[in-house]
C-alpha cells in the first residue's frame, strides 16, 4: 500500500482518514444582500468584455433591477472610467462601501482604492486573487438583484478564484467575429463546464458596422462564426453588438449609462428569466 498523501481526490482507497471535498465558497459580507451573480468572461483580451459588462449592467438596471459590478480585472480595471467614477471607495466598521454611478449602479474596482487611478498594479497572482476575494467578502453589496463580475481574459488565477470562491449563478461569454476566436471560446466553455458553472449564452461584440447614411452592414472583421460556435457547444446566442462610435465615446467620456440601443434587451430579459 502506497504512503498516504492526504489528497483524497486522487486516491481510490476507503480508509478512516478519507474526507469529503471541502467547499471553497466564501461568505459575502454580513451586510450584503445579493441575488444573482453573473460572470462576464472572455477567452482572450481585446473583445470589449468590459464594455459588454457595463452595457449588461445598464440594460438590467433599465428593467428596474438593482445592479452592481465587481471589477475583477485587477491589473486592467476600466469599469470606473466607463461610468465616470473617479471618487475613492469609502469604508465603515462593517466593510468597504462601493461607489455609486450617476444612475445608481454600485461599482467596486481596484481603481477606487489606488491613490492615483493611473498607478499600475504590479502584483503577483495570489495577491491579485486575494483582492478579488475581498471584493466579495469585505465589500457591502446592499440589496443587489444582479451582481455582474467583469473578469480578466483567459483562464488563469482570477477566473479560477471567482469560480471557486464566489457562488456564480452563470456566465456570459464575450467573443468577436474572427475565426481564431472559436478555439478561445472553447477554452472558456471547457473551463466553465470543468467548474460546473452554467453558461447562460454568448455575446458577439464588433459583429458588424452599420453605415449611418445607407444602413448597409459591413463585416469589418469578416464573417461571423457565432452561430456555428454556439451550436457546437449547445449554448444560446444572446446578442450581436455592432461597432458603434457612440458607444466608444460614451466609454471614453464616462457616460455609458446614456447609451441608446436595444441590442442587449433580449439578453438581459433571458438572464432575468433564469431560475
Amino acid at each position: 500500500m502506497s504512503e498516504c498523501t492526504h489528497d483524497c481526490s486522487t486516491c481510490g482507497s476507503d480508509c478512516s482518514s478519507r474526507k469529503e471535498p471541502q467547499s471553497l465558497i466564501e461568505k459575502p459580507n454580513q451586510m450584503s444582500n445579493i441575488g444573482k451573480v453573473i460572470g462576464v468572461v472572455s477567452g482572450k483580451g481585446g473583445v470589449g468584455k468590459t464594455m459588454v459588462s457595463s452595457l449588461l449592467a445598464v440594460s438590467m438596471q433599465r428593467l428596474g433591477k438593482n445592479v452592481g459590478i465587481l471589477d475583477a480585472d485587477i491589473t486592467g480595471p476600466s469599469v470606473p472610467k466607463a461610468f465616470g467614477i473617479h471618487e475613492k471607495a469609502d469604508a465603515c466598521e462593517f466593510g468597504i462601501i462601493p461607489q455609486k454611478s450617476k444612475m445608481g449602479i454600485d461599482v467596486m474596482s481596484i481603481n477606487l482604492l489606488l491613490e492615483n487611478e493611473s498607478d499600475p498594479v504590479v502584483w503577483r497572482g495570489p495577491v491579485i486573487a486575494g483582492v478579488v476575494k475581498q471584493f466579495w467578502t469585505d465589500v457591502i453589496w446592499k440589496d443587489i438583484d444582479y451582481l455582474f463580475v467583469d473578469m480578466p481574459p483567459g483562464t488563469g488565477d482570477v477566473p479560477l478564484t471567482v469560480f471557486q470562491s464566489i457562488p456564480v449563478d452563470g456566465i456570459v461569454i464575450v467573443t468577436s467575429p474572427q475565426e481564431l476566436v472559436s478555439m478561445i471560446v472553447e477554452k472558456a466553455v471547457k473551463m466553465a463546464k470543468l467548474m460546473n458553472i452554467p453558461i447562460l449564452g454568448i455575446i458577439e461584440n464588433m459583429s458588424y458596422f452599420e453605415c449611418p447614411d445607407c444602413g448597409k452592414r459591413h463585416k469589418i472583421y469578416g464573417d461571423s462564426h457565432i452561430e456555428e460556435i454556439a451550436k457546437e457547444h449547445d449554448i444560446p446566442v444572446l446578442a450581436q453588438l455592432p461597432i458603434c462610435t457612440d458607444l466608444a465615446k460614451h466609454c471614453d467620456n464616462g457616460t455609458i449609462e446614456l447609451f441608446e440601443g436595444n441590442w442587449l434587451d433580449e439578453a438581459v430579459e433571458k438572464i432575468a428569466a433564469e431560475k
